[in-house]
């Protein structure tokens, strides 16, 4: 037991800081914030987007440290019971559950396009992805849309499981296995060590890629508008006209809560191996800040300037209709061809880095079930990885096989990692500032904190933050509910994933009830009865 227990506790605050740096630190940083803000509008899309991480990610990130700490005080370590002690009852517990539905969930993919970004970059250390420079754009475009299809197998259900194409699921067992044996070693010997030097190494490449994106100057004499300058100017050039379209407002809330990992159940996890004295204060606006860095100082500033430098405002704007995997996988390859002999190099750094981003959010998607099954059904680690590496090989094994236009992918996105996001949020913040009490949050956040968290933000708790996320949610539901629903009652795809959710779901559900049953008989206090120092 002794040996258990020091797998589950953090090494040092930097390390903590790192590990939930490098949870939010993703796809999202780099894939999904350039697309959000090509189709918004570039300079459009940041106000929206500062907005919502000061009224938003912040503020909800606090509390959700807070609520990992104490219940990790309390002997917790997973969202349904750490949610139970916040929401003072039974039912707090079973919709804490979502907790762990959403990492989980969403690792059944993101596994998988984590696949992607190791076999991009071996592609490009070997020689490329057959796209001819001296091509035109759109045959060049053409044929780096044509080994995205066939490397994802977005082609054809079934499509990467043919002897022409196991290439990828080669790379899927040992992206998987990396994955499974970081998470078994435990918080300090595997998540923290990784991210200690995975997040440097991040941004060193991140650099690299950057910096030869800023010398680029203006690369094609027929287009001099299509340069670095315009094209910073693309993403940092305000457009106030645009902050009457709800649309953008809605766009920016859902990448803040996406790229913060907050509603994710990840940092109330990682929070809760905290000590009762551990910084939270700062140490949570360290992570946030981080996260900005790599998203906005790196994300966009690369992918925006290179995309619009080759591309224009309307091929980029183009490049992102066909979703937030377009700009990075089948747009940027095209501007790697053009950079001349570097390319291929440029490119196998932007890909490397890509993978770890991918891992080091990943690690943190598995870290909440395998918790989640120690606590709840009293497993021991290693039959605890064994369940939870069985689960998500079968829900990653159905991602690739049903593959199609990325249908099966696209419905879990949207139900767990969109929807629920979004009601995790909201059901944490209302627990933490309503039932347990914001006087009670101040007290137990500033309990060993090196920075007062500003007053004004407790305000922001209580009164901004909850109605905030209500209009932001009910505008979400408008905009995406009825094009969902068509899509699920036409896709056997989509029914599928729907299947695999609601399985999963029941399983989690079945936990909670055991663990209930097992905290109660060892006389836990699972309701906060009894409030701690």
């Amino acid at each position: 037991m002794a040996g258990e227990k020091k797998l589950d506790e953090w090494g040092t605050r930097f390390g903590v800081i790192l590990a939930v740096a490098g949870s939010a630190v993703g796809l999202g940083n780099f894939l999904r914030f350039p697309g959000q803000a090509a189709q918004n509008g570039g300079g459009a899309f940041i106000s929206p987007y500062f907005c919502a991480l000061i009224f938003l990610g912040i503020p909800i990130g606090w509390a959700e440290w807070t609520m990992g700490r104490y219940g990790g005080r309390k002997g917790f370590r997973s969202a349904p019971a750490i949610m139970g002690i916040f929401g003072r009852g039974s039912a707090a517990r079973y919709v804490g559950s979502i907790g762990v539905l959403i990492p989980v969930a969403v690792s059944f993919y993101y596994t998988f396009v984590e696949t992607w970004c190791l076999g991009y970059c071996w592609h490009f250390l070997t020689g490329g992805i057959g796209v001819n420079p001296q091509a035109a754009i759109a045959e060049q475009t053409g044929a780096s849309r044509a080994f995205f299809a066939e490397s994802t197998g977005f082609g054809a259900d079934g499509a990467l499981f043919r002897l022409h194409n196991l290439e990828t699921l080669l790379f899927f067992m040992i992206v998987f296995s990396i994955n499974i044996s970081l998470v078994y070693r435990g918080i300090s010997k595997g998540i923290e060590k990784f991210c200690s030097w995975a997040m440097p190494s991040m941004a060193v490449c991140a650099l690299i890629v950057l910096i030869r994106v800023l010398t680029l100057g203006t690369p094609d004499p027929a287009h001099p508008d299509q340069n670095v300058v315009n094209g910073l100017g693309y993403m940092w050039n305000p457009n106030f006209s645009a902050l009457g379209n709800f649309r953008t407002w809605l766009a920016a809330a859902g990448q803040v809560f996406f790229t913060l990992s907050v509603g994710f159940g990840v940092i109330i996890n990682y929070a809760s191996y905290l000590r009762k004295k551990d910084d939270i204060a700062l140490s949570g606006l360290t992570a946030s800040a981080t996260n900005e860095v790599f998203e906005v100082g790196f994300g966009g500033m690369i992918t925006l300037t290179a995309a619009f430098i080759f591309l224009g405002v309307t091929g980029t704007t183009e490049a992102v209709s066909t979703g937030n995997f377009g700009l990075g996988f089948q747009t940027l390859p095209v501007v790697f061809a053009h950079m001349g002999s570097l390319g291929n190099l440029v490119g196998a750094v932007w890909f490397f880095m890509l993978f770890l981003a991918a891992i080091t959010s990943s690690l943190s998607m598995y870290q909440p079930a395998l918790a989640f099954s120690q606590e709840a059904l009293g497993l021991s680690r290693k039959p605890a990885t064994a369940a939870m590496a069985g689960l998500c090989i079968v829900g990653s094994f159905g991602v690739m096989w049903f593959s199609k236009g990325g249908v099966f992918l696209d419905t879990i996105d949207f139900w767990v990692g969109s929807f629920l996001i979004f009601v995790m949020a909201a059901l944490q913040i209302i627990f933490f500032s309503w039932i347990f009490g914001i006087e009670r949050g101040r007290k137990e956040a500033h309990n060993g904190a090196l920075i007062r968290i500003p007053d004004v933000m407790w305000f922001v708790m209580r009164y901004v933050a909850p109605p905030y996320l209500i209009v932001v949610f009910i505008g979400f539901c408008v905009q995406n509910m009825k094009s969902s629903a068509q899509l699920i009652a036409a896709s056997t795809a989509a029914k599928l994933a729907l299947g695999l959710i609601a399985l999963t779901t029941a399983a989690l559900l079945a936990g909670v009830r055991i663990g209930e049953k097992r905290w109660r008989a060892a006389g836990l206090d699972i309701d906060d009865k009894i409030p701690l120092d």
